[in-house]
């Protein structure tokens, strides 16, 4: 399988690209500028060995079999509605979290659609898109010394195969369960929550995830 993951240059597509990369995936890093992308590709190919390539998004979307989308909030609608060909047929895992941070620390943001991953369905109608790896520090993941990475990822989608293939995915990374966790229609409090994870993170100084208890 080539995981593509647009966004690979920023620290949570980074992040998952070099424990994919360690685990043997083939990995495409994807970025508006694909000599950025590639410059990513060979620092997680030094860092995790493996396969690891760069294109600009439309050739990592083109290249992949199943298309992380770990952008910024602000470029995600029109970042993904230019991928509508590319994408087509495709499993999309979205792992964006609208969130806002003024002096009182960070918020989850309204979205008309209801979530990140409801937005990317409507922009992606031929795609297969699934939400998930939204609570993973990518500090941690960056940290190959960490061999057991204590977190459970939840996957939410209407598609039963293409969750259960990104259940598969999270489960590559040692330590990590991926646990199905609802309809696309529930990806709001799950992106929320990243808020709280946040401010816990902030106040612990702590890399804290989640773990699903009598699973």
């Amino acid at each position: 399988m080539t995981v593509g993951v647009l966004g690979g240059t920023g620290a949570q597509g980074r992040g998952l690209a070099i424990r994919w990369a360690k685990a043997g995936l083939k990995v495409v890093i994807g970025s508006r500028n694909a000599e950025r992308a590639q410059q990513a590709a060979d620092e997680i190919k030094e860092i995790a060995g493996g396969d690891v390539t760069g294109a600009d998004n439309a050739g990592c979307a083109a290249a992949s079999d199943l298309v992380l989308a770990a952008l910024p909030w602000e470029g995600h609608a029109d970042t993904l509605k230019s991928l509508q060909t590319e994408l087509a047929g495709k499993i999309v895992i979205d792992c964006v979290n609208p969130l806002g941070f003024d002096k009182k620390g960070p918020y989850a943001l309204p979205v008309d659609e209801g979530s990140a991953a409801q937005q990317a369905e409507q922009l992606l109608p031929d795609s297969r898109v699934t939400a998930a790896f939204h609570h993973v520090s990518a500090v941690t993941l960056a940290d190959l010394s960490v061999d057991h990475v204590d977190l459970d990822v939840l996957v939410l989608g209407d598609d039963r195969e293409a969750t259960d293939t990104v259940r598969e995915l999270a489960d590559v990374i040692p330590g990590v369960r991926g646990i199905y966790g609802g309809r696309l229609r529930n990806a709001h409090q799950v992106e929320a929550f990243t808020a709280n994870v946040i401010a816990i993170n902030r106040r612990y100084k702590a890399h804290a995830g989640l773990r699903i208890t009598d699973v």
